[in-house]
């Protein structure tokens, strides 16, 4: 039915929505602002990417022969989300303009114009351009002998109007400029007066200011901002390779010249020659984007990182390490005791990574085995691996080599763990592994003890700081066995292992998930309490939908904390009247996926490393694990989803038409959940 579900695409880009509404928020600080409005676009470019690249394939292969889950032809939803990126874009940039500059202006940080120069700077910048940024420049002038170079993924480009003669006689008309990507975006402008005036200026306002100079003897015309997104996801026949490892490296160096399948241009750019490019890439009219601004927002990311005004950011703060870590010397007789939960980011990540380091030194210690998904190029995770591999330790690492975006990175970290002698394995082909789980096996006296972590995140101390997550210590005998049949299952040949309290996909995660969606079901229709919270990045999976559903229909209360990304409906009569949809977007990314069933209350909770979504329920490796121990099952609760539902000041409702509004306190009291999670768990930095 075309109207069972809200569709996947439509639905991401109404949570892109949401974070551009942060840029406008009064009450969050200036630059964090401006993050805001360069996430948003970097949001959008990944989208064009990746969605959108797949959409136009598509669109190209079935044309008008067959439909999407919710009755799209290709072609019907590529001018549904056209429609709604060029509202996106187009408010974007009156973000920028109306209320991002003048706030900036206003805490004397600004973007210079040629025009507002001060002759010190003038000079300043003249010699910048010719000592750091001609050499390094290489236009293109079109002429037969000269064909449209290839303008590489994302970059920043300028077209040039020339007239005249050059010393060849040839006529000038049209020349190509790319910026090289080693050069920076922005360049802070001295201000001797002020030390705490903050002047930049654009790459591009310095290039244009002495573009004469690269076209001498010729007139320059006209000279644009242009930006070409490509189709970047990488694409491996899994039946055809026979070295992943080598076909992926293949793929990665064609990335940058995919199909072209968005071009932006600046708004004062004419139509003549806006039509020469886009024919050049072969994209239609709708496919162009005019920016009232720089034609890539996210260079503007570098800015907070330049100013050293903490007023115009969010409070720093300290996250805390729980008090059973806290001074510690036998990390393992801690974890032995009891589960220990890490709430990220308001509880550090350092204990993972001390976690490791202790097992790398520790004579007793005779393995470790590790799923590395995105880990950042420069890991102490890594570093403590690389050191228990050379202390003789058996070291097995598995490296999801097609984690996207993050493909070079993990390439080298996989060079760096086999040359310290590790052995590294490249997941299972046709299956991501996105599972996050370390093992560490032990000899205690006669016998081998294993301890696990167990996460909803990566193993990526950087956006430990960024992402909310949790992470979870234990050396349960039944979990951590399941955890070592899961790392056999990857690393060797044989059929899949009966595992006895961890889901696991592409195996049984999917179907143990709908029969617990089931069974509330069962007792919503027997009378018993039923309930189902669950928390997650999305929710696109159609038969966890469709059951979500028919409990809903049973009387089974629903409650969804979706970040991104959902199919549901909710609140249709005689579909879905017992289902709320609620997303959080703050100042930390909501990445924690919790899920809850109250079992006739006897509460049933699980944290994972899924979405509910097809892709992590059939054709990845993840897991989900139960928490057992009544005081770690109701922080989960009460700080990961009742927390949540009660948030009235970063909280947005879903209806069922698929647009969003923000939830408005109806009392003087508000409730954020980061904010709560800050006061209570974290001390702050002065």
């Amino acid at each position: 039915m075309k109207d069972e579900f809200l569709n996947r695409d439509l639905s991401q880009l109404e949570f892109n929505s949401r974070v551009l509404s942060q840029a406008e928020q009064a009450n969050i600080p200036p630059l964090e602002r401006l993050k805001y409005l360069c996430i948003s676009s970097s949001n959008l470019d990944e989208f064009f990417e990746i969605r959108v690249a797949g959409l136009k394939e598509q669109e190209a292969t079935f044309g008008f022969s067959k439909k999407s889950k919710e009755n799209y032809y290709p072609a019907e939803l590529l001018e549904l989300i056209t429609a709604r990126t060029h509202q996106l874009v187009k408010k974007q940039y009156l973000v920028y303009n109306q209320k991002i500059l003048p706030l900036l202006k206003s805490n004397n940080i600004l973007f210079l114009d040629e025009k507002h120069w001060r002759p010190e700077q003038r000079r300043w910048l003249h010699n910048y351009f010719f000592r750091e940024l001609l050499p390094v420049l290489s236009p293109v002038g079109l002429d037969p002998a000269h064909p449209f170079p290839n303008v590489l993924n994302k970059n920043l480009c300028f077209v040039i109007s020339l007239e005249g003669t050059d010393a060849y006689g040839r006529q000038g008309r049209i020349a190509i400029l790319q910026a090289p990507r080693t050069l920076p975006r922005i360049i802070r402008a001295p201000s001797k007066k002020n030390k705490n005036k903050f002047e930049f200026v654009l790459l591009s306002t310095i290039i244009e200011s002495q573009i004469q100079s690269l076209f001498p003897g010729m007139n320059v015309t006209g000279f644009f901002q242009f930006r070409v997104t490509r189709n970047s996801d990488l694409f491996l026949d899994d039946e055809a390779v026979d070295n992943l490892r080598q076909a992926l490296e293949g793929e990665l160096r064609q990335r940058s010249l995919g199909n072209a399948v968005r071009l932006e241009v600046s708004e004062n750019c004419p139509t003549e020659i806006v039509e020469i490019l886009r024919q050049e890439f072969l994209l239609n009219q709708k496919e162009v984007y005019r920016c009232n601004g720089p034609v890539n927002l996210m260079r503007l990311n570098q800015v907070p990182d330049l100013i050293n005004q903490e007023n115009l950011k969010f409070q720093k703060f300290v996250s805390k390490i729980p008090k059973a870590l806290r001074n510690s010397e036998d990390l393992f007789a801690v974890i032995k005791k009891s589960d220990i939960l890490l709430h990220h980011p308001y509880e550090s990540f350092q204990p993972v990574i001390d976690f490791l380091i202790k097992a790398a030194r520790d004579n007793q210690v005779v393995s470790i085995k590790q799923t590395l998904y995105r880990t950042g190029a420069d890991s102490p995770i890594v570093d403590a691996l690389i050191e228990a591999a050379r202390l003789g330790k058996e070291v097995t690492v598995i490296i999801e080599l097609k984690a996207r975006f993050d493909e070079q990175d993990n390439l080298d970290l996989a060079t760096r763990l086999q040359n310290a002698g590790a052995t590294v394995v490249y997941g299972v082909v046709g299956y991501k592994t996105h599972a996050k789980c370390i093992l560490v096996v032990r000899r205690e006296g006669k016998r081998l003890r294993k301890y696990v972590h167990l996460g909803t995140g990566n193993y990526h101390p950087v956006t430990a700081n960024l992402y909310t997550d949790m992470g979870f210590f234990s050396s349960s005998a039944q979990i951590t066995n399941d955890v070592q049949k899961i790392f056999t299952q990857i690393t060797s040949a044989g059929r899949s292992l009966k595992l006895k309290r961890l889901f696991q996909s592409p195996f049984t995660l999917h179907s143990k998930f709908i029969s617990l969606i089931k069974k509330e079901a069962n007792h919503a229709r027997a009378g018993l309490p039923a309930k189902i919270i669950c928390k997650m990045n999305a929710l696109t999976e159609t038969k966890i939908a469709s059951e979500l559903y028919k409990a809903s229909n049973a009387g089974v209360k629903i409650q969804l904390i979706v970040r991104g990304s959902c199919i549901i409906k909710p609140g249709v009569k005689g579909l879905s009247e017992n289902i709320s949809v609620r997303s959080v977007i703050g100042r930390f990314l909501e990445h924690t996926r919790i899920y809850f069933f109250q079992n006739n209350n006897n509460p049933l909770v699980f944290l994972s490393s899924a979405d509910w979504m097809e892709r992590n329920c059939f054709s990845r490796v993840e897991i989900a694990f139960p928490i057992d121990e009544p005081a770690i099952k109701s922080r989960i609760v009460n700080e990961g989803l009742k927390l949540y539902l009660r948030d009235n000041a970063n909280a947005w409702k879903l209806e069922n038409t698929g647009r969003y509004r923000i939830i408005k306190s109806r009392s003087k009291k508000l409730t954020s959940a980061q904010d709560d999670l800050l006061k209570k768990l974290t001390t702050n930095k002065s």
